[in-house]
């Protein structure tokens, strides 16, 4: 591979000012930063702060959610699923039947090699088995073929939850609350959240400080709707392990951990994960056009991880069908969550880092 053949940068950062960008890059990474703090950290006044927040949240539909750690409210059934159809389906009854349940937490029509994108978890895994089976029994007339993979390690980004699953998880109903308030808008006030639940001031903040001290809280941040003329690209590969893996997943590292844009608006690779199942990896991705998505999102993969047979079934994201966007903007170098596997100390120590 050629890197500097696919070295590039976005049009679309342009039309933002620096100044906006690292406001953008702030929020993303603590949506409560205060906006006294946020004035000290871009050296403007409070005003500029307050105004230029209130035209960014405007101009990119920003939500201010929370990214939560699965694992930590034992939610261990994360699954991605690509979905393909025979027969065109009714999208609106594609998007009612997926949220009659608690279990989806985000969904997208797809235009490209497969039709519809799922990420799903579960508070018990019979119930997310439940749920798998009986989706495909009622898109069975649409011809639906379904491939399920377990999310085994996300190195990045994140998608983000549903009300609907915090109110499954088992833990005290006033922390439930809590976190359903804080998951709607992550910038909600102590008093706020007091007057809406009926508890003490005191008696909230013990409890939040509880519930980020847990590690239940990754980070508060935020959700983005993108502009309609950018592309989100979306692919899954299966591979066959080889020599020289390591080497080649460090590259494609090195690729979705450089941004070429100081403070991009958004990331541009904004959910990677490895996969166990009907697919080895999965990426989610956003840029200027549709050619520059194709060439820097899917060329690039299969170029090099060509030696290892890949196989790519990628699609254009097209509609949001259930949940929201995980689009937002953080340091990719710093939050990119590299993992070993490693063989057995009988015939190595050494593993692909990814």
């Amino acid at each position: 591979m050629d890197e500097s053949e696919y070295n590039f940068e976005s049009k679309f950062d342009d039309d933002f000012s620096l100044l906006t960008r690292k406001m953008v890059r702030l929020i993303s990474e603590d949506s409560r930063i205060s906006i006294l703090e946020l004035s000290k950290e871009l050296s403007v006044s409070r005003r500029t702060v307050r105004e230029r927040l209130l035209r960014v949240e405007k101009e990119l539909g920003i939500d201010y959610t929370v990214e939560f750690n699965e694992s930590a409210l034992k939610l261990s059934n994360p699954h991605l699923i690509l979905a393909k159809f025979t027969k065109k389906p009714e999208w609106n009854e594609v998007s009612r039947l997926l949220a009659s349940s608690y279990i989806p937490q985000f969904a997208a029509s797809i235009k490209g090699k497969y039709d519809l994108l799922i990420y799903a978890n579960a508070a018990t895994s019979g119930e997310y088995v439940h749920w798998d089976k009986s989706m495909q029994i009622m898109l069975s007339k649409y011809g639906v073929s379904w491939h399920p993979s377990d999310v085994a390690h996300k190195q990045l980004g994140y998608f983000p939850m549903r009300n609907e699953l915090i109110d499954k998880l088992d833990m005290d109903q006033q922390h439930k609350d809590m976190l359903k308030l804080l998951n709607g808008n992550s910038r909600i006030t102590f008093s706020e959240i007091s007057k809406k639940i009926g508890m003490h001031f005191n008696t909230v903040a013990y409890n939040f400080n509880k519930l980020v001290d847990s590690g239940i809280i990754k980070r508060f941040t935020i959700s983005t709707r993108p502009p309609k003329d950018l592309t989100r690209m979306s692919f899954f590969s299966k591979y066959i392990l080889s020599e020289r893996f390591e080497e080649d997943a460090s590259r494609i590292r090195k690729v979705y951990t450089t941004s070429g844009t100081d403070y991009p608006i958004f990331n541009r690779y904004l959910v990677c994960a490895q996969l166990v199942g009907s697919y080895d990896f999965f990426n989610m991705s956003i840029f200027d056009n549709y050619e520059t998505a194709y060439k820097q999102a899917i060329l690039q993969y299969k170029d090099v991880m060509k030696r290892h047979k890949v196989r790519v079934d990628y699609g254009q994201v097209d509609n949001l069908l259930l949940g929201r966007w995980p689009i937002r903007s953080i340091d990719t170098k710093r939050e990119y969550n590299t993992i070993k596997w490693t063989l057995p100390s009988d015939v190595s120590n050494n593993g692909p880092v990814l």
